[in-house]
C-alpha cells in the first residue's frame, strides 16, 4: 500500500476506503470484513477498526450487532435532511466568500475545475469525487473550521445517497455551474452567486429520486381513476 509514512496506517486506511465510498466503489450495504481490509493494505485489524470508528463517526459507515461494519445505506428521511442543510450551509459558505474570496482562491478553484474537465466522460468515479471536493475547497476557503468540516461531511454522505437513489446523468451541467460560481464570486455578486448554488445543489438533489415509493391506497387509487374521467 503506497502511504503517505508521516501519517498514521489508520489515517492512510481511512483515507483510502473514504474515498472508495466516495467513488461509489464500494457501495452503500457493502460489508466492510477487518480481516479482508487488513489483508488488502497490510495493517493490523486495531489498525483497520480505528479506520472504520472514524469513518463510522462521519456516517458513512455504520457497525451492525454481531454482523460487523458494512458502508452505510441512508435513508429516504435522513438523505432529504442532508441536502436540506446542505443547502442552507453552502449558501452561508457563497455569502462569505463573495465579500473577501482573493485572486489566489479564485485561481485555486480554476484549477479544479480543470481537474474536472480533464476526466469528464472518462471516469465517472473520479468525476463524482471531484465535484464533491469542489464544494468541500469552497469551505475550507472560508477559514471556518467548523463549516468545512460539516459541508465535507454532508458533501460526503451525499455521495451514499446518490448511490443509493441517483439517476444516470452527465456531469458536464455540474462542471459548468462551477465555473459560474466561480464567475459569480469573482464579481463579488453575493446574491447571483448563491442562486447558482441553489440551482446546483437542486439539480444534485434532483438526480437522487429523493420521495417516498410507497404512496397511500388514496393516492394509487386518484391516479387510476384518472382513467375514467378521459
Amino acid at each position: 500500500m503506497a502511504a503517505n509514512r508521516s501519517e498514521p496506517p489508520s489515517l492512510t486506511v481511512y483515507r483510502l476506503l473514504r474515498r472508495a465510498v466516495i467513488e461509489q466503489a464500494l457501495k452503500p450495504g457493502t460489508r466492510l470484513p477487518e480481516d479482508t481490509i487488513g489483508e488488502q493494505f497490510g495493517v493490523s485489524r486495531t489498525v483497520v477498526r480505528q479506520a472504520l470508528g472514524k469513518l463510522e463517526s462521519e456516517g458513512l459507515v455504520e457497525t451492525k450487532r454481531n454482523r460487523g461494519a458494512f458502508v452505510a445505506e441512508p435513508s429516504l428521511e435522513e438523505a432529504q435532511q442532508i441536502f436540506e442543510i446542505r443547502h442552507v450551509l453552502e449558501k452561508e459558505v457563497i455569502k462569505r466568500l463573495a465579500q473577501r474570496i482573493s485572486v489566489n482562491g479564485l485561481d485555486a478553484l480554476a484549477a479544479h475545475v480543470t481537474q474536472e474537465d480533464r476526466v469528464l466522460g472518462k471516469n465517472g468515479p473520479v468525476s463524482i469525487r471531484l465535484a464533491g471536493e469542489f464544494h468541500i475547497l469552497l469551505a475550507e476557503m472560508t477559514g471556518n473550521q467548523v463549516l468545512a468540516r460539516y459541508v465535507s461531511e454532508l458533501v460526503t454522505r451525499c455521495s451514499l445517497i446518490l448511490a443509493v437513489y441517483g439517476r444516470t446523468h452527465s456531469s458536464d451541467c455540474a462542471v459548468d455551474e462551477h465555473r459560474q460560481i466561480i464567475a459569480a464570486l469573482a464579481d463579488h455578486d453575493a446574491e447571483r452567486a448563491m442562486e447558482i448554488m441553489d440551482h446546483h445543489l437542486g439539480a444534485v438533489a434532483g438526480r437522487a429520486e429523493l420521495r417516498d415509493e410507497g404512496d397511500d391506497v388514496e393516492s394509487v387509487l386518484a391516479r387510476y381513476g384518472k382513467e375514467l374521467a378521459s
